[in-house]
């Protein structure tokens, strides 16, 4: 088993996935007050320890054992001295509602919730309690900002100066050292450098500057990383790489930190297939665009040098890279992400600024160095990305990991102010389409112009209608299939000063209406298309597509309400109940 309970002193002994080992008690320097329970939690605690649950590592380990000890430390105090079968409801939401740090809250709901699938240890009431939801959590962080436009153009213009000027410089290095013949006589010579780097690697000249700096620089002309320089790219060339990874893909950062090479899936000359890993969830999958495809077979070209002299364990990782002075623990080659300090430097080196005091380079809007997070790149990309090329299903819009609500708080909601502009417009159209379906219909029962002046003087007001336009109105001049139009080239369902393109049901709930009597026959045929697709259609479907018009039109020809129920009949009368009635479009027909 890769987690047992110890029982000389209690604790666990684990394997990890690493083959590393630990064998650890609970408590060293205090005594267990209730081993009983303290087993039995170190029982739940087995089956979370990889590779039944993902706790994979000693740290993880030392947070749940400092949640066993505060739990074993608080029941005591309080007097409990049972197994995990007497715990009650009360006294454990008393435990916990008294300020228990939300991780070590979830750790013992786990370590119990564990041990009761094992030995149905827990009443049914507390198990409820157990899987409910945590009483202590984390505040919620307030979602990340997109970048300005200003701001994003100037970080994705100078990560692409940036590789572009590193990598055209690495490329006339290695066409010099291929033509160089390996004549060493002069050692101060730049292709002579290229051809020691291209042909040995960098690590027989790091030894040789270890022995005697002074007699390196005196021999070579330079320090080690201008000899090494461009045919090793340096740290802020590989930052710049990865901003504009990010900038170009949306991935998050832990998943681009752990690319290696073999993550990277070529579907054809020039599609990659990018396979990445969430920090809390399990293996996802990218195709790459064009952009970020090329930026890609660029980087590999331009780490072919230090990539090939790497070591056998970190040649496959995708941001492989050598450190001349080398880090604390004394490592020259590394494959994982820069420090924070060290994106914070590398912001402060570009930051420029022309004649007038305007910002060129790595600067925020308000004239402050731009503040680098690698969340806040995620969030600009999906906030600026081109939303008319998604497909497939509802869901690809949306992180699949999140809920509607939180992935709109962090992604959707973060827009810039054109964006903004063009929401708001949407909104505004929105409510005053609901605006216009709470005005009443305007029906005439006799269809005479002294009627509707009478009984709607705001709707010849809002229409500007004359004599003359009244009298078109009411004479059937103006009419469409469901109603006479007051304006059919107002724009209402369609550009301004085109005939309004809209379904003969849309009518039904347009402020430009008038139903009157010789409009009955169609709209008793536009009710009996109703019904066709209310019988074919389930409710889900039929409501959102038809149902306001159907409410309306039984609204208009309730019966004594606009019309007489001897008009209703007689215009029943004159329809045979077949779509051939109506003006449909085939994908709209119900037989």
């Amino acid at each position: 088993m890769p987690a047992t309970v110890t029982e000389d002193l209690l604790g666990l002994h684990c394997i990890f996935s690493d083959g590393s080992e630990i064998r650890r008690p609970v408590s060293v320097r205090k005594p267990i007050r209730n081993p009983l329970l303290v087993r039995t939690l170190l029982e739940g605690a087995t089956d979370l320890v990889h590779p039944h649950g993902r706790v994979d590592s000693a740290d993880s380990i030392s947070m749940y054992f400092t949640a066993i000890r505060q739990l074993d430390t608080w029941l005591a105090e309080a007097g409990f001295a049972g197994s995990a079968s007497a715990l009650t409801r009360a006294l454990l939401a008393q435990y916990w509602m008294s300020g228990v740090r939300p991780s070590l809250e979830s750790a013992q709901r786990a370590m119990l919730s564990c041990a009761d699938d094992e030995q149905r240890l827990l009443p049914p009431d507390v198990r409820a309690l157990v899987d409910g939801r945590l009483f202590n959590t984390n505040k919620r962080s307030e979602p990340h900002q997109p970048y300005t436009e200003t701001e994003w153009a100037r970080l994705i213009r100078t990560c692409r100066d940036e590789v572009d000027s590193a990598y055209r410089a690495f490329r006339s290095a290695r066409d010099q050292a291929a033509a160089h013949d390996g004549d060493l006589e002069s050692f101060r010579a730049r292709p002579t450098h290229h051809w020691l780097v291209l042909h040995h690697g960098p690590e027989p000249l790091v030894r040789e500057m270890a022995q005697d700096k002074w007699l390196f620089r005196a021999r070579y002309g330079a320090g080690l990383r201008a000899v090494l320089d461009p045919l090793i790219p340096t740290l802020d060339v590989i930052i710049a790489y990865r901003l504009l990874f990010g900038a170009y893909t949306g991935v998050v950062p832990d998943g681009i930190e752990d690319l290696g090479v073999g993550d990277l899936d070529w579907a054809g000359d020039a599609q990659i297939l990018l396979s990445y890993v969430k920090g809390r969830t399990a293996a996802e999958s990218l195709p790459l665009s064009r952009q970020a495809t090329r930026l890609l077979e660029q980087w590999l070209d331009h780490s072919s040098v230090s990539r090939r002299f790497a070591p056998e364990g970190l040649r496959e990782g995708l941001w492989v890279r050598f450190t001349p002075g080398g880090t604390r623990q004394g490592e020259r080659w590394l494959a994982k992400s820069p420090r924070q300090a060290s994106l914070a430097e590398w912001i402060k080196r570009r930051q420029a600024t022309d004649e007038q005091g305007r910002p060129l380079q790595m600067t925020g809007d308000d004239g402050q160095p731009l503040r680098l997070h690698l969340h806040r790149i995620r969030t600009t990309h999906h906030a600026l990305r081109d939303r008319s090329h998604w497909r497939g299903s509802r869901r690809a819009t949306l992180d699949p990991n999140r809920s509607p609500a939180v992935e709109g708080d962090h992604y959707l909601t973060n827009t810039t102010p054109a964006q903004r502009v063009e929401v708001e417009d949407i909104i505004a159209q929105a409510q005053g389409d609901l605006v216009r379906r709470a005005q009443p219909p305007v029906v005439l029962a006799t269809g005479e112009v002294a009627e509707l002046v009478r009984d709607y003087p705001e709707h010849v007001a809002r229409l500007g209608l004359d004599n003359g336009a009244l009298a078109q109105l009411l004479s059937g001049e103006r009419d469409v299939f469901t109603a006479a139009c007051g304006d059919q080239l107002s724009g209402l369902h369609g550009p301004k000063g085109k005939p309004c393109p809209a379904r003969p049901w849309v009518c039904l709930l347009c402020p430009l209406a008038l139903f009157t009597p010789r409009h009955l026959p169609n709209l008793m045929r536009l009710r009996a298309f109703f019904s066709r697709q209310w019988e074919q259609m389930t409710t889900d479907e039929f409501m959102p597509v038809f149902g306001p018009f159907a409410h309306r039109l039984d609204g208009i020809l309730a019966p004594g309400v606009h019309f007489t129920e001897r008009a209703l009949q007689a215009a029943a009368a004159e329809i045979t109940d077949a779509d051939d009635e109506l003006p449909l479009r085939p994908e709209e027909r119900t037989s």
